[in-house]
C-alpha cells in the first residue's frame, strides 16, 4: 500500500481543517497509509475549535512504524506551539517549515512514497534554510540533483494547465520567456502527460503572451518572434502542439476542452481561469521531478480559518492524484523498461512471447 506523507502547512490556516475532514472518512485509510507530519495537539485544537468529527490518530516516532488502516501522525514541532487562527505569524512559519523538512527527509529516504502538502504562507515560512517562492522551487532544489526541472501543473480531470514561468513578477515575464524555454517546458509537459497521466499522444495548446495573440505584431512581437517558432520546432519533433491561442477566447469559448494540456505563459494567465473552473477540487501537481508531490489548489484561507467553512474536496483530490500518479509511473516505467520483451508473434494460432534478448 502506498505511504502518503502529509505536511501540516500553516497551522493558522485551513490546513488542519481539510486534513481532518478528509480523514474523518475511514475509507481513506483503506486506500493508502497516511502519515501526517505535524502535531497531534495542534490537530486536536483545530478539531475542538470547529467541533469536527474525531479522527483517531496513531502517534508514531518514525514513518517506518506507520500502521495500515490507521491515520498516523508524527509530532515534529514543539508541543507548546501557539495557534492563532487567521493570523500570519513567525511561529506558524517555523511549524510549517519543520513539518516540510521532516517529510522531505523521509521521502528522500524512501520511508514514504509520495508527498501531499497543505498550504503554506510564502512569507512567514522564509528563513535562512528556506528562501524560495514556494513548494515547487524548494522541491526542485532538494530533488533535482541530476538536473531535473520542476514543472508546476494545475489539474482537474481532463483540464491540465502548466506554466512557462511560475512565481515571477508580471513585469519580468516578457524577458523570462524564450523559444528555448517554451520548447523545454512543453517537452517536459508532454513527458508528464504520458508518464503521470498515461495519455498516449497528448495534444497541447500553447497560449499567447499578448492580447489577441499579438494581432500580427500590432500588440507585441513575442508571438511572431518567440512563441510561433517554438510551436513550429515542437511540431517538427512530432509533438502535437498547437497555437498560440489568445487566452480569453480560448477559455471563454470552451475550446480548452479539446486538449489534453494547456501551456500558459505566466502564472495568472493559467491559474485565474483554472481556479474559476476548478477551485473546489483542483490540484496543484509538481511534475518533472523523480518524486510525486501534490497539493490542494487553494491557499491558507486565513479569512475562514477556524470557522468550519473550508471544503476538503481539493485536498482529498490531491491525495487521490498522488496515489494514482505514483501507480501510473510504476506501470509506465515497467512497460517501457525493456520493450523488446513485450513483442508478440503468432505461432500455430497461439500468442507467444518472442524474447529478442536471448541468444538462440
Amino acid at each position: 500500500m502506498i505511504r502518503v506523507g502529509i505536511t501540516q502547512g500553516d497551522i493558522n490556516g485551513i490546513g488542519y481543517e481539510v486534513i481532518l475532514k478528509t480523514f474523518a472518512d475511514i475509507r481513506m485509510a483503506e486506500i493508502c497509509i497516511p502519515v501526517i507530519y505535524g502535531s497531534a495537539k495542534v490537530a486536536a485544537y483545530h478539531r475542538k475549535a470547529m467541533e469536527l468529527q474525531p479522527v483517531p490518530f496513531n502517534q508514531i516516532n518514525n514513518a517506518k512504524d506507520a500502521s495500515v488502516n490507521k491515520v498516523n501522525i508524527i509530532n515534529c514541532i514543539n508541543e507548546e506551539t501557539k495557534v492563532e487562527l487567521g493570523q500570519s505569524t513567525s511561529v506558524a512559519g517555523e511549524a510549517a517549515y519543520k513539518s516540510l523538512e521532516r517529510a522531505v527527509a523521509d521521502l528522500k529516504n524512501g520511508l514514504i512514497d509520495v508527498l501531499v502538502t497543505a498550504p503554506i504562507n510564502k512569507h512567514n515560512i522564509q528563513r535562512e534554510d528556506f528562501q524560495f517562492p514556494g513548494h515547487t522551487e524548494y522541491l526542485e532544489e532538494r530533488f533535482g540533483t541530476h538536473g531535473e526541472k520542476s514543472l508546476m501543473m494545475l489539474v482537474k480531470d481532463s483540464l491540465r494547465v502548466a506554466l512557462v514561468t511560475g512565481h515571477v513578477a508580471l513585469a519580468d515575464v516578457p524577458k523570462s520567456i524564450s523559444k528555448e524555454k517554451i520548447t523545454d517546458v512543453a517537452i517536459r509537459f508532454e513527458t508528464s502527460l504520458k508518464r503521470d497521466f498515461r495519455i498516449g499522444k497528448p495534444r497541447i495548446a500553447v497560449l499567447s503572451l499578448n492580447p489577441h495573440a499579438g494581432e500580427n505584431g500590432l500588440l507585441g512581437s513575442e508571438e511572431n518572434d518567440i512563441i510561433i517558432p517554438a510551436v513550429k520546432e515542437l511540431q517538427d519533433k512530432k509533438i502535437l502542439c498547437f497555437g498560440p491561442y489568445a487566452a480569453d477566447g480560448f477559455f471563454g469559448s470552451g475550446e480548452f476542452s479539446g486538449f489534453d494540456g494547456i501551456l500558459a505563459m505566466y502564472h495568472d494567465q493559467g491559474l485565474a481561469p483554472f481556479k474559476t473552473l476548478a477551485m473546489e477540487d483542483g490540484v496543484n501537481f509538481t511534475a518533472g521531478l523523480p518524486v510525486v508531490r501534490t497539493s490542494p489548489a487553494h491557499g491558507t484561507a486565513y479569512g475562514i480559518a477556524g470557522q468550519n467553512k473550508a471544503s476538503e474536496e481539493s485536498f482529498r483530490q490531491a491525495v487521490y492524484m498522488a496515489i494514482d500518479t505514483f501507480s501510473n509511473r510504476v506501470e509506465y516505467d515497467k512497460a517501457y523498461a525493456n520493450p523488446l520483451r513485450k513483442l508478440y508473434v503468432e505461432r500455430g494460432g497461439d500468442n507467444e512471447v518472442l524474447d529478442l534478448t536471448k541468444e538462440e
